[in-house]
């Protein structure tokens, strides 16, 4: 199964980095919400710890096997496991199978590197392709999926530099924040745009605290209610990410995934910490802010 067109997170619609259509933050804006979780996931997460922790496991997962990757491939791969676990159309038997699990591990990261044109290797292809198929159906095909790192341009354009090495070193850090919050499941209920503008106020406050206020001006289109609850759930999140960050899982070498190995999974009972997408980054940049500090500079 091969796809047409190299995806590339920041310009979901094109392969080519051409953004001067004036319509293209619009149809962001309107089609963003097509690429969420349904709510009832959500609230199933929220309220059932099961849910919770085999969702965590296949995170966890899904980092490993990306693990020679740019970041960007395994935060597609949980986009789309998050939506295709939403979805009550395509129950699968999950609990009490921990190959399961990893089956739908390897066939998101699979999915996500053919999107974006890189190798992945496999075994049990036949195995991984019907659940391939079975995420595309479940997803409708909407693997261009619209996510945080689609809004950053838009927002920065609002923003004033000094320099453009200020601009990148700032679009760098809310990148960075992005990939830290993505495991907090209480992110999920906030659209793409909310996510992308809270991290650029995170990066912000890091970088330029005493611009705060401009900056969130800057970006005032977005509600209030949302985009404050977003950035102090957010700050939560990077703050658990740095005290959390540990290996997936530690092997000598990164061998083809191998989707029915039920030795691996058989010795590895007790649960792994998660690790941040961002692999070796300096994670100990962000300090813990205070929800009143913002609202005082809101």
């Amino acid at each position: 199964m091969e796809f047409d067109d190299d995806f590339n997170l920041e310009n979901p619609f094109s392969n080519s980095n051409d953004d001067d259509d004036s319509s293209f933050p619009l149809l962001l804006f309107h089609t963003e919400t097509a690429h969420m979780p349904s709510s009832t996931y959500l609230q199933t997460l929220s309220t059932t710890r099961r849910c919770r922790c085999r969702r965590r496991r296949i995170v966890s997962l899904i980092q490993y096997h990306s693990l020679n990757f740019d970041p960007f491939s395994p935060y597609l791969a949980i986009n789309y496991m998050d939506r295709f676990l939403s979805t009550s159309h395509y129950s699968i038997p999950l609990d009490g199978k921990p190959w399961i699990l990893n089956l739908v591990a390897v066939s998101c990261v699979s999915l996500a590197l053919k999107m974006r044109k890189m190798e992945f290797s496999i075994s049990d292809f036949q195995t991984v392709e019907r659940m391939e198929m079975l995420i595309l159906g479940a997803l409708r095909w909407r693997m261009r999926s619209i996510n945080p790192f689609s809004f950053l341009s838009f927002f920065l354009s609002f923003f004033q530099f000094e320099d453009t090495k200020s601009a990148q070193e700032f679009k760098e850090r809310a990148t960075h924040i992005i990939f830290m919050a993505q495991n907090d499941i209480k992110l999920l209920e906030f659209r793409p745009s909310i996510v992308s503008a809270s991290a650029l106020l995170s990066a912000a406050y890091e970088l330029f605290p005493l611009r705060l206020p401009s900056f969130r001006n800057s970006i005032s289109s977005c509600e209030y209610d949302d985009l404050f609850n977003c950035y102090n759930r957010m700050q939560q999140a990077v703050v658990a990410a740095m005290d959390d960050c540990e290996s997936v899982v530690e092997m000598g070498s990164c061998t083809p995934a191998n989707v029915l190995d039920a030795q691996y999974f058989s010795s590895s009972s007790s649960e792994n910490k998660q690790m941040s997408a961002t692999g070796n980054g300096d994670i100990r940049g962000l300090k813990r802010r205070k929800t009143s500090e913002f609202a005082a500079d809101m």
